[in-house]
């Protein structure tokens, strides 16, 4: 399996939202989710119109972990969720494929990856790419990486950089301000 990269520039985060708002609401909310939130794809894809429909939080057992998540829903989110979910069922999936049942992580790594060569992204791009994308800007935002290990439920802050790509940073930079 290769390992994915956060998207560490605002500009290709304004591309795929603005290519997503142009062709289908129901992927611009999975990738404004997904960057937004944290959640891993598993966790995304089972979300139901009444976990997130007039709610102030979103709450989970997560799928891999099966541990207890809960988190706000930002003011980003909140409009979309209301104009996406209206006349929908609670109990409906949020995410529905073409074939009008539950989208799964598969047709989601195809959404984003269209995407991402529709803009010109060249990073290697998955699902994942939307939880380490958050985290990318959530600890530079922040700079708190106690904080974004809770989130993830890491074990370790070194797990939380690396898996965000920090860690890598800071070596380059290490490496390039570093001259005798």
């Amino acid at each position: 399996m290769t390992t994915v990269e956060p998207l560490r520039n605002i500009e290709n985060i304004k591309k795929l939202e603005k290519y997503f708002a142009k062709h289908s609401p129901r992927d611009l909310l999975l990738f404004t989710i997904g960057t937004n939130c944290g959640l891993r794809i598993s966790d995304i894809v089972a979300l139901n119109v009444g976990d997130v429909r007039n709610k102030s939080h979103i709450q989970i057992i997560e799928k891999k972990t099966g541990k207890f998540k809960k988190f706000p829903i930002n003011s980003k989110l909140k409009p979309m969720i209301e104009e996406f979910t209206k006349g929908k069922r609670s109990d409906e999936a949020l995410f529905v494929s073409i074939f009008k049942n539950r989208l799964d992580r598969f047709g989601a790594y195809y959404i984003i990856k269209t995407a991402c060569q529709a803009v010109g992204i060249q990073e290697k791009i998955g699902t994942h790419t939307m939880r380490k994308t958050f985290g990318y800007h959530h600890y530079k935002k922040f700079k708190d990486v106690a904080m974004l290990q809770k989130i993830f439920n890491h074990s370790n802050p070194n797990i939380t950089l690396r898996y965000i790509g920090i860690e890598q940073d800071q070596i380059d930079e290490s490496y390039n301000n570093f001259i005798l």
